[in-house]
């Protein structure tokens, strides 16, 4: 019996040796497989094609996804209605590119740049003077500009409405007298910052000459005190219509724009006319800016040195100075040159250089 049991002992040893061996033999295998299926895992990971966070369309990252761009314009306050409709037209053609405007006084917007160091991508003024100016990096300071195309003219003038001071009698014959009527509310831009302040001012000197009227400037900017006056004279449109102010010196493509009455003044004080520009320099006001002489009223655009976006910029310069932007300027009341004129024609961008002639005055 204990004979049998050994042998039995024995045998029962060495089935579990083979199964302890099977066992092992099988926990490996089954280790090789699960190693073997990571490793095919991974390369599966490696080689499947990588998802864009921002959008969540698959697509390996090559680079070569299209870029979007903010294009950054200041522009003056009078030219909002126009470049709104012209911006509008240029995302059309260029999907990517969104333009971000700022509209306000020239002056201020220039001085956006200078000032404040804020990037810009395009900086269009109501009076091509303001560049130079501000921006040309006069008395040892840096420059932001080195040209600019001026591509319109337009016309100082007062606006009404029915609801008028006068508004029944006014007519171009009697206007200075109707506006220096005691109780008369008349609204202006300020001259420091707006280039339709100074403007304005360098007309009424005008209208002294031309109506041989001595103090004309004088009465009628008594009913202009400095609650009436804004940063931009857009900013008092709100005003006239709800009667708070009779009058408003403005450009007339606004007038236009907004279908106002406004006053038909003569080409010798309205500032309109490039050929009376030596008529317009014999009168000059005084801003924080320094004496101005008058000029012709010609809006220019420049894209500055530093601009962020030189490539789109020049890009919407090239659509705003064609045919399609031409004819939304001319259709918002403005006179639009026939080619637009450059001052500094040969720093230009190679693309725009075509569009224009060279500015023969400055």
């Amino acid at each position: 019996m204990s004979s049998y049991r050994h042998v039995n002992n024995s045998a029962r040893g060495k089935m579990s040796k083979r199964r302890m061996k099977l066992g092992f033999n099988l926990r490996s295998a089954l280790l090789d497989i699960a190693f073997g299926l990571a490793v095919v895992a991974g390369l599966a990971i490696v080689a499947a094609p990588r998802v864009n966070a921002a959008s969540g369309a698959e697509g390996l990252q090559t680079g070569t996804s299209t870029d979007k761009t903010t294009l950054i314009q200041y522009a003056a306050g009078t030219l909002a209605v126009p470049f709104k409709a012209i911006d509008t037209a240029f995302r059309q053609e260029h999907p990517n590119v969104t333009v971000q405007a700022q509209f306000g006084g020239s002056v201020k917007m220039a001085k956006q740049i200078t000032e404040l160091q804020q990037p810009a991508d395009v900086l269009a003024v109501a009076d091509y003077n303001v560049i130079p100016q501000q921006l040309y990096g006069h008395n040892g300071g840096p420059a932001y500009a080195n040209w600019y195309i001026g591509f319109a003219a337009n016309a100082i003038t007062f606006v009404y409405t029915d609801k008028s001071k006068g508004a029944a009698r006014i007519n171009a014959s009697n206007w200075f007298q109707v506006l220096a009527e005691p109780g008369v509310e008349i609204g202006r831009s300020n001259p420091d910052t707006d280039p339709s302040g100074y403007q304005t001012l360098q007309m009424l000197q005008l209208a002294e000459k031309h109506y041989h009227q001595p103090g004309l400037a004088q009465k009628i900017l008594k009913n202009a005190p400095a609650k009436n006056i804004r940063d931009t004279e857009t900013e008092l449109i709100g005003a006239l219509e709800l009667g708070q102010i009779d009058y408003l010196a403005i450009y007339r493509s606004d007038a236009m724009q907004h279908h106002f009455k406004y006053l038909q003044l003569p080409p010798e004080i309205n500032l309109s006319d490039a050929s009376l520009a030596n008529q317009y320099a014999t009168v000059s006001v005084h801003t924080r800016n320094g004496d101005l002489q008058g000029r012709p009223i010609i809006y220019a655009a420049t894209i500055p040195i530093n601009a962020p976006h030189p490539k789109q910029a020049e890009q919407w310069m090239q659509f705003f100075l064609g045919a399609r932007g031409a004819a939304t300027m001319r259709d918002n009341g403005f006179v639009v040159f026939s080619q637009p004129i450059a001052s500094g024609a040969e720093k230009l961008p190679v693309g725009l250089r075509q569009l224009v002639k060279p500015w023969a005055s400055r």
